[in-house]
C-alpha cells in the first residue's frame, strides 16, 4: 500500500485557559531564562562543510548563526539542538540575510530560549541515573534502586498500581554508571509501557467497535501518539511517566482516527464517544512536549 496519512496530537490547538496541573511527577526544573534575559548563544564545536559562523546586532541581543548557501529560491531559518541554521540562496546578500535574521529575532529568541531551557533539563535528569535516584511512573514517582544480587529488574509495590516512592530494583552493582543505569530503567518502562498500552488499547477497541491493522512503540521527540489511514497506531513510550487517565486519552484519541481521520466536530465527538471526559487529561497533557520531557 502506498504512504498512508497520519494524524497526530494537538495540531495547532489553542492552549486552554487554566488548565489543570500536569499529569506527571517531573524532576525539579533548573531556574528559566527571564523572557528579557540574554539566550547564550555559541558556535556549534564544529561547523559542517561549506558552513560559515555569522552573527548579526538585533535589538534585543547580537544573535550568531550558522550560514550555509545553497540553490533554494528563499532564506530558510531553522533553530535545533546546534542552535539557529540559515540556508541562503546563492545570490541572496549578506545584508539581506543579516536583514531576514533581524526581522525574525523574536520568534529566533523565543525558539533559543526553548532550547536552552529543554538542555538544562536533560542535564538536571542526568542526576537522576543513580541508587536512589526518583522516576516517574505512572504518575508517581518510583525510586531506583541497585541490586547485583539480582537477575532481573523486580518492583516493590504493585506493578500497575505503584505508589510515591515504590522501588524500582535493578540487577546493576553498586558502582553502575549513569548510562547503565538509565538504559535498563528505561528498558524496563519500556516493558510496563508496552503491557499497559496494549490492554488499554484492547479495552477501547472493544467499547469502540472499532479494529486497527497493529500498533507498536515509538520514540518520536514530536508527537505522542499517531494513526495512520492504514490502521497503524503507534504510542510514545515516555507516556509511561504520566497517570492513567492521560495514557488512556492518548489511546482513546488515537482510536478515534480510526473512524474520524482528522481534527474537526466529529472526530472530538468521537473520542468523547469512546472517553467520556477527556477533556481535562488532553488539558493536562497539552502543557508537555515529548521533546522537553528530562527523562530520554
Amino acid at each position: 500500500m502506498g504512504s498512508a496519512e497520519q494524524f497526530s496530537l494537538f495540531p495547532d490547538m489553542p492552549e486552554p485557559a487554566g488548565a489543570p496541573p500536569a499529569a506527571a511527577p517531573r524532576p525539579a526544573e533548573p531556574a528559566r531564562l527571564r523572557p528579557d534575559a540574554p539566550v547564550p548563544i555559541a558556535p556549534p564545536p564544529a561547523l559542517p562543510a561549506n558552513a560559515r559562523w555569522r552573527e548579526v546586532a538585533a535589538p534585543q541581543q547580537t544573535i550568531g548563526f550558522v550560514l550555509r548557501r545553497s540553490r533554494r529560491k528563499s532564506i530558510g531559518l531553522v533553530v535545533n539542538d546546534d542552535g539557529l541554521q540559515v540556508t541562503a540562496p546563492n545570490w541572496v546578500s549578506l545584508s539581506q540575510i543579516d536583514a531576514a535574521v533581524a526581522e525574525k529575532a523574536h520568534w529566533i529568541l523565543d525558539k533559543l530560549r526553548a532550547r536552552h531551557a529543554r538542555q538544562q533539563l536533560l542535564a538536571t535528569a542526568e542526576t537522576q541515573w543513580q541508587d536512589g535516584g526518583a522516576v516517574p511512573y505512572l504518575g508517581v514517582r518510583i525510586t531506583l534502586r541497585l541490586d547485583g544480587a539480582q537477575k532481573k529488574p523486580s518492583f516493590s509495590g504493585i506493578l500497575h498500581e505503584p505508589r510515591e516512592g515504590d522501588g524500582l530494583y535493578l540487577a546493576l552493582p553498586a558502582d553502575a554508571d549513569r548510562d547503565r543505569i538509565r538504559d535498563s530503567a528505561h528498558a524496563w518502562l519500556q516493558q510496563q509501557a508496552r503491557d499497559h498500552f496494549g490492554r488499554r488499547l484492547a479495552f477501547f477497541l472493544e467499547r469502540s467497535g472499532l479494529a486497527m491493522r497493529r500498533w507498536r512503540l515509538s520514540s518520536a521527540a514530536t508527537r505522542w501518539g499517531s494513526c495512520s489511514s492504514d490502521g497503524n497506531i503507534m504510542l510514545n513510550w515516555r507516556l509511561i511517566h504520566f497517570s492513567k487517565d492521560v495514557i488512556d486519552y492518548v489511546v482513546a484519541h488515537e482510536i478515534a482516527h480510526l473512524r474520524e481521520m482528522n481534527h474537526g466536530k466529529d472526530f472530538w465527538r468521537e473520542v468523547g464517544r469512546i472517553l467520556p471526559g477527556f477533556e481535562r487529561a488532553r488539558d493536562a497533557l497539552r502543557r508537555h512536549d515529548p521533546g522537553t520531557l528530562p527523562l530520554i
